[in-house]
Order: structure tokens, then sequence, then C-alpha cells
């Protein structure tokens, strides 16, 4: 970046994450500016690559923000903003409206949160989704019901990952649940339960292209691991079918959605019944569950970094794809009895991260050989549920 303006890049977190992309950026010349909150203060984050660091009172509203930031722009012009998590995202996308910078607006940011925007823009533009409804109007949830066969699964329009979703088997399941739900009922979708084999396809985006995309499946529905379960996925050949298929369904999901530039990481069904790919839903950011360091293990690629040189090559100049590996690499994740679980027992040379953090224990793993990754696969996942795992009750909403 030494022949390029020096970028201001403005990064709001209220969840601790991205310290990559905060030293990427730094690295590449950027300033760096982090909005973050009170509680977050003594978190670790990597103050060497933060030349600008502001808390906001943990209860804000977004007008709050948008003063605040506005503030702030009076001194300094600001050119980039990001959300490092995923529920920054409609902040975001309203001060880059409001304050003119480039980047995605708040009708884009809606495909890539709202489960209910996404599912009708994608069926709009001829992708299969599974039949859906709005949980709004009354009638339509009764002729829906009586129409499409239980069971259907009734999912938050705005949460992440399996956060507050509901398996439901009869219509006399769902009154109760929006009687306790009052005005938010319209906040939720109702969508026919596929069975099946879920995958996600996590990519990189620049001018509407995509650089680069990954395909791996979840060993279990991570809705079914949210109600007790160890989670795990592995990538899968990309010359196989279903990867081919799914980078091509991945592709036009995302040109259908608008998205310009950035990260994605999008679900999708493979239904058991009839063998037919079904798009479940797309973020545009990071994946979690350690999937970002999955990758890197398999491509060397950091998400996180490369994210932050998209938005730093923005409309100034092309991003580049840095060479990369195509190995193999898998997850192993779990809810720990114990608060500090010991995973020293765990010596393969293939492992490439071990995740710290209170009552759960976590591996990441990589190899050129996939009948390996499956191998240690198979051997970590029943040696997790024997030595370690254990059950908390699923999250209704986020936690920090």
């Amino acid at each position: 970046m030494s022949d390029q303006r020096q970028i201001n890049m403005l990064c709001i977190a209220t969840y601790f994450k991205g310290e990559a992309f905060l030293r990427q950026a730094r690295r590449d010349g950027c300033h760096v500016i982090l909005v973050t909150l009170e509680k977050l203060k003594d978190a670790d984050w990597p103050h060497d690559a933060i030349d600008e660091t502001y808390f906001m009172p943990n209860e804000h509203s977004r007008d709050d923000v948008l003063k605040g930031i506005s503030y702030l722009a009076r001194s300094r012009e600001i050119h980039r903003i990001v959300p490092l998590d995923e529920f920054d995202q409609e902040t975001a996308a309203m001060l880059r409206e409001h304050l003119r910078v480039p980047g995605m607006g708040e009708t884009t940011a809606r495909y890539f949160r709202d489960k209910l925007a996404m599912r009708v823009r994608a069926h709009n533009s001829g992708i299969l989704v599974p039949e859906f409804v709005h949980v709004l109007n009354y009638d339509r949830l009764r002729e829906y019901m009586a129409r499409v066969p239980s069971p259907w699964v009734l999912k938050p329009r705005s949460e992440a990952a399996a956060i507050g979703i509901k398996k439901l088997h009869t219509s006399d399941e769902l009154w109760p649940l929006l009687d306790e739900m009052g005005d938010r009922q319209s906040h939720y979708v109702l969508e026919h339960y596929v069975p099946g084999d879920i995958y996600h396809v996590d990519s990189i985006v620049f001018d509407r292209e995509v650089k680069f995309a990954v395909v791996h499946k979840y060993g279990r529905p991570p809705m079914d691991v949210s109600a007790g379960g160890v989670f795990s996925t592995r990538k899968i050949p990309h010359q196989s079918a279903d990867a081919q298929a799914l980078e091509l369904l991945n592709r036009d999901v995302i040109k259908a959605l608008g998205l310009v530039r950035g990260v994605t990481h999008a679900e999708f069904i493979k239904g058991r019944d009839d063998g037919r790919f079904y798009f479940l839903e797309i973020a545009s950011r990071v994946g979690g569950a350690n999937i970002a360091e999955c990758i890197e293990g398999s491509s060397g690629l950091n998400l996180w970094a490369e994210w932050a040189r998209v938005e730093i090559a923005g409309e100034d100049f092309a991003y580049e794809l840095p060479p990369h590996r195509d190995d193999y690499a898998g997850v192993v994740i779990s809810l720990a009895r114990q608060e500090h679980p010991d995973l020293s027992g765990f010596t393969d040379p293939e492992i490439v991260y071990r995740l710290q953090k209170p009552y759960h224990a976590g591996l990441v793993f990589a190899s050129p050989s996939l009948e390996r990754v499956e191998e240690l696969l198979d051997q970590y996942n029943r040696r997790f549920y024997e030595e370690f795992f254990t059950t908390g009750p699923p999250l209704d909403r986020a936690t920090a």
C-alpha cells in the first residue's frame, strides 16, 4: 500500500473476535480504529495493531452509535467501516449509508442477516429453498401447515447459527409459542424441515466475483449439536460432484443477493429423499466454530486476514488471491465437563490448533491425506464423547 493513500479503517466489535483482521489491516498500512463495548475493555485485543480504541456503553442505541461515530468523523475521514461480528452488520450498514462510506448498504445487508429476506430473494432468483412462510398472517400460517407436511422449523430471522431454532411436529405446538412471542412473532420464519446432510461453503468475494471457495460437510447438523452433541466439520474434495455442485450454487446465491466484496459463510442441505441441494442461509462474515482455523489448516489462507485485504482493496485497486494449498482439515469441538480440559493426550502431528476456552474442548487438524483427516475425525469424535462431553441448554439468544 506504499503508493496508496492511507485508509482509516473503522472496525465495530460487540464481541471479542477479528484479531487477525485488525493485524492485517495495520500490517497493510491502515489507520485502525476499534469501537467496542465497555465490557470488552480488558479483552486481549492486539493493541499493537490498533491506533485508536473507543468504548461504547454496554447498553446503547443505534442513534447513540450514529452520533458517536459522526463525532469521530469531524476530525478524521473514515474510508471503511467493517463489522467484526454478524450482530454488528446492520449497524455498520447504517453508518455507511449515513456517512456515505463505500460498502454494503442496509438493503443488501438485510439479505445476509434476515433469514426471510434471503429466502425470498433466493426463491425469486430460481434457487431451491425449503418451503417457508413468514410468521405474520395466521390464515397463511394455517394454509402452509395444512399443505406442507411436518416437521417444520421455527427460526428467528436475525440470529446466528442454531440460536433460538425450534423443531415442530404439529400445528398445536406453534400457537402457544406465538402467544409467548407476542409482538416478536413477525421476527420469525417457519420452514419445512428437510432431512439430510448439511454442508457449508466459505468464500472470498471481490468485485462480485468469488475468488476462493471451499466446501465442508458437517458431522451432524448444527441444530442437532446445539441440543447436545459433539460438533465437527471437515473439508470435502473440491473435485467431488457435491463440491462442484455446491460451488456453483454458492456463486448463484452470492450473485442473487448482490454482495460486492467480503467473505461469506453459506449453508446448504442435500435432501435425503431427493438428493437435491437446498439453500439454507448465508452470512457475510467469517464462519465461527474454528472454521477459519480449519480453512487455514487446509489452504494456508486466513479468512480474517484476507477479508481485511479485500476491504483495503475496495474500489482503489484489485484484490489478488495469494497462492494456497489444497489439503484437507477437520474440526472437533465439544462442551466439556472440565473447566480447563486436558488435551495433552492428543499428540498427533496433524493437530494445528487447540481451542483455549473454559468448558470447551476443541481441535483442528490438517493433512494432505483425506483418509487421514477422516481417520482422526472418527477417533477424536469418539474420544471427545468419552473424555469431555457434557450437555448444556440450547441458546435462545446470543451471549457474549
